[in-house]
């Protein structure tokens, strides 16, 4: 007889993440366990970072998966980014551009570095986050006009950092970070 935590415990892994790699290592996709277990048993994938707990049939046992590799590359074909304020927010940390203080969605706007009166471009290579503070203090100069300095150059990100970005921000497993590149 399965005791009330055994259930939880059955839950909790179906409910649970896992990052696929396509066979070069690169971040691809994130599935559920349930679809990970399935890659496993048919050979479509290896996993390359299983937790303690395991599942078990007839036939099998397999130790429940945090990252799966494809056995085979799949080509991804280059998809842009689409740009959006959530998307630029996101590839910026929610980082004010300018003091380097980190905000709520709601306490940051967008700021044309170059601005749209001098011919700004609204796209990925010219907009930034930025505090309501200093948006304002910024106004309608140059970062150097205003004697700022952006954090860093903005540039339009991958499919593969903007998903990284998503699964860390949603408390992704500690084991995914090698892989995603994250300190």
């Amino acid at each position: 007889m399965k005791s009330a935590r055994d259930y939880q415990e059955m839950t909790d892994w179906i409910a649970s993440n896992v990052l696929v790699l396509n066979a070069s290592y690169e971040a691809i996709h994130v599935c559920g366990a349930k679809r990970a277990l399935k890659m496993l048993v048919k050979g479509v994938a290896i996993a390359e970072e299983a937790s303690h707990s395991v599942v078990r049939s007839e036939k099998w046992v397999v130790h429940l998966p945090h990252v799966i590799r494809l056995r085979r590359y799949v080509p991804i074909p280059h998809r842009p980014v689409k740009f959006s304020r959530r998307n630029v927010l996101l590839r910026d940390q929610h980082t004010c551009q300018y003091c380097a203080n980190v905000f709520t969605a709601s306490e940051l706007t967008l700021d044309h570095v170059t601005p749209r009166s001098r011919g700004g471009a609204t796209n990925w290579e010219n907009v930034v986050a930025a505090c309501k503070r200093c948006n304002h203090l910024k106004g309608d100069r140059s970062p150097a006009e205003a004697r700022m300095q952006c954090l860093k150059k903005p540039k339009a990100p991958t499919v593969a950092y903007l998903i990284q970005l998503t699964r860390i921000s949603k408390a992704a497993h500690e084991s995914w970070k090698k892989y995603l590149f994250i300190n």
